[in-house]
């Protein structure tokens, strides 16, 4: 009779993860992790194959993690106006990435600065065709007036401009608080959606 598994892989995944914010990715191994949850090392054995696999899935534990905060505080009531929603959630989607470089850097290093070791890039055509992405971009569509096509453009610059100041934080290059940090998303954001405005104009 196999002996019975007492500790989930969810406690596993988790204790992974604090690890992970906490000390860094380096500091999560077999035995630390063991030491962590306050186990022997068989339960993990028992969960994941090897360590690949444990790495394949705490990223993707990760990937859960940083996605639930980044639309935490997001109006979703069933029948609601989108258009007001998604021009937060725009502007949501590079706080987020500055928000993490700044409370969670370790976090931050191990998702988009190469530290896991398998890790997926991404496109940024990616960024704007899932079907929330999509949505977010009718709701800044009707909200604004601009076309589907420059709405991409705004996002793409907003992830490409979030990105590099989140980087900036994440490695201790730049320095400012969160509220600075913020003001210079929403400013950036705006300023990208004016931009556009003024160029549909100019058309005109």
């Amino acid at each position: 009779m196999s002996r019975k598994i007492t500790i989930s892989k969810e406690v596993i995944l988790d204790a992974a993860l604090k690890m992970l914010i906490r000390d860094g990715y380096s500091s999560v191994n077999i035995k630390t992790l063991a030491k962590e949850i306050g186990c022997s090392t068989q339960p993990i054995a028992w969960h994941f194959d090897n360590m690949e696999g444990f790495r394949r899935e705490l990223r993707e534990y990760a990937m859960t993690y940083a996605a639930s905060k980044s639309t935490s505080g997001r109006s979703e009531k069933p029948g609601a106006p989108y258009a007001k929603d998604a021009v937060s959630a725009f502007e949501q989607m590079g706080s987020a990435y500055v928000k993490m470089a700044l409370k969670e850097p370790n976090l931050f290093r191990f998702l988009y600065l190469g530290e896991s070791p398998i890790s997926k890039p991404y496109t940024l055509k990616s960024i704007t065709t899932g079907k929330e992405q999509l949505a977010m971009i009718d709701g800044i569509a009707a909200h604004t007036g601009l076309t589907n096509e420059q709405v991409i453009r705004c996002i793409q610059n907003t992830v490409i401009y979030s990105h590099g100041l989140a980087t900036m934080v994440a490695t201790g290059v730049f320095k400012a608080g969160e509220k600075e940090l913020m003001k210079m998303i929403k400013d950036a954001s705006a300023g990208f959606v004016r931009m556009e405005m003024q160029a549909e104009q100019n058309h005109q």
